[in-house]
């Protein structure tokens, strides 16, 4: 998807929380901040987009989200488990109603047999409900496309969360 179909999709979507003055904050390893940089970009932000936590390593997943470190260590950076821990420790260490916590293999190295390049974890946590939701994806494609394709995919997915409230 093209950076300007992105943005469209950004500000479409902070025009749906505003409305219903919720709060977002983003948990972001493989994105490296693409999802923050979307919804900052857009004039006006502050109201919505709480904050954003760029999470690249293992140590500042477990620093600044409280991710457990056996958590990773036993499932990896990369997993469901670990998604769903970052985006619930983004609502916690936030005044966000809502999360969107993204981790993955963007390549072009990186992959292997069980955890191939383009596999991607996405979580959705909210203040509101216990349970984080977690999308796998198997994106297709070179570094900036699974990033972009990522982006997109959380953007989608927070747009479908926000019809919850």
């Amino acid at each position: 998807m093209s950076t300007k179909k992105l943005a469209k999709k950004a500000e479409k979507l902070l025009g749906q929380y505003r409305k219903k003055k919720l709060k977002i904050a983003t948990a972001e390893s493989c994105t490296g901040g693409m999802i923050a940089t979307l919804i900052t970009d857009i004039a006006g932000s502050s109201d919505v987009f709480d904050r954003g936590f760029v999470t690249y390593s293992n140590d500042s997943k477990h620093d600044m989200l409280g991710v457990d470190a056996a958590l990773i260590k036993k499932h990896g950076a990369v997993s469901g488990e670990v998604a769903a821990a970052m985006a619930r420790g983004a609502v916690k260490r936030s005044k966000a109603d809502v999360a969107i916590a993204v981790t993955g293999i963007a390549g072009p190295t990186g992959g292997t047999k069980a955890k191939p390049v383009g596999l991607v974890y996405i979580a959705a946590a909210s203040r509101h409900y216990p349970d984080a939701i977690v999308v796998k994806n198997n994106f297709k494609g070179k570094r900036n496309v699974v990033r972009s394709k990522s982006t997109d995919k959380a953007l989608s997915m927070l747009t479908k969360l926000q019809a919850f409230f």
